[in-house]
């Protein structure tokens, strides 16, 4: 018997399974049609196969990280979430489906990595303190200079200014896309009936984390509060299909190890903390010497011909 799917992603907390979007549609999709993929939450993105969140280990060793090729992937096993939708529904599905990624996802991104307070004070806090040392350090602004890259690419804006304006217009945009949805969804417990699809997965990855975070700037989250329907369909998800994960987002951080004993999983303790201790070490010589802060004093060569002699003639 082939061994299971297995799939890596960010470990939750806020009561979601995962603080990730991308890791929320994927986990989301594979709940609704019944996929039983092995799952491994991780606080470190290094210790997945291809070093980024989320990513799908096949039984065939392949891995894929876009959650459109993970849905593909699990529908050719016969995992399909919207087999029992008509043409006309899967139509629909994949043009709100491409709605959401085009109007929603950008102020998403805008939301979490680029406003500055939402930034500072809950994003790069949240993965200093859950990311292992000394990845805390510097992967945050890797990661947020990797999310304004996707950004530039889906505006097609090199040289996006970020500022009022932009914000303005990625905001208006999100809440025309989050009105067409609650529109849509009208009464019903999901988009398309009493049986979730592809779409529900999508909306519940990108609005669920909206709903759920506590942020300092709060516009997005206050328009998503206002569609009663919006907001009890993401929280009708996580009762119906992740009931124990705002329990288990406490607990699990008792019985686990801590971070820093999965860098680069070295078995000695005593091994990890010298090599810790060395790579801050020479990051902090590194900022001296580049500021100026620690400087070396260097003997001209002249001055040490000049000695030779000297001595020389001493020696004589």
């Amino acid at each position: 018997m082939a061994a299971p799917d297995e799939l890596f992603c960010w470990e939750g907390d806020w009561g979601l399974p995962s603080v990730d979007t991308d890791c929320l549609v994927v986990l989301a999709y594979a709940k609704f049609a019944g996929a039983p993929l092995k799952l491994q939450k991780l606080s470190n993105p290094w210790r997945s196969p291809s070093g980024s969140l989320p990513v799908l280990r096949t039984s065939h060793k392949e891995t894929l990280s876009r959650p459109s090729d993970i849905i593909i992937h699990l529908r050719k096993q016969k995992f399909n979430a919207d087999f029992d939708l008509s043409a006309k529904e899967g139509a629909d599905s994949l043009a709100f489906i491409s709605l959401v990624e085009e109007k929603l996802r950008p102020a998403l991104i805008y939301t979490f990595w680029v406003e500055p307070k939402n930034y500072v004070d809950v994003t790069r806090c949240w993965y200093a303190e859950h990311l292992p040392f000394p990845l805390n350090f510097f992967l945050p602004g890797q990661m947020q200079r990797h999310q304004l890259n996707k950004l530039c690419l889906q505006r097609g804006d090199e040289s996006l200014e970020v500022g009022d304006e932009l914000e303005k217009e990625l905001y208006r945009d999100a809440a025309e896309c989050m009105n067409l949805l609650s529109q849509r969804l009208g009464s019903h417990k999901f988009f398309f009936g009493d049986s979730p699809s592809s779409l529900d997965a999508y909306v519940f990855g990108r609005l669920a984390p909206i709903l759920r975070c506590k942020l300092p700037n709060m516009k997005l989250q206050q328009h998503l509060k206002s569609l009663d329907n919006l907001s009890n369909f993401c929280s009708n998800v996580l009762l119906l299909y992740f009931p124990r994960d705002g329990r288990e987002s406490c607990a699990q951080k008792t019985p686990s190890p801590p971070d820093g004993a999965d860098f680069e999983h070295v078995p000695n303790k005593r091994r990890k903390q010298l090599l810790s201790a060395l790579v801050a070490l020479g990051a902090m010589l590194s900022y001296a010497l580049l500021t100026g802060m620690v400087s070396i004093q260097q003997v001209q060569q002249e001055e040490l011909q000049a000695i030779g002699p000297e001595e020389e003639e001493g020696d004589g």
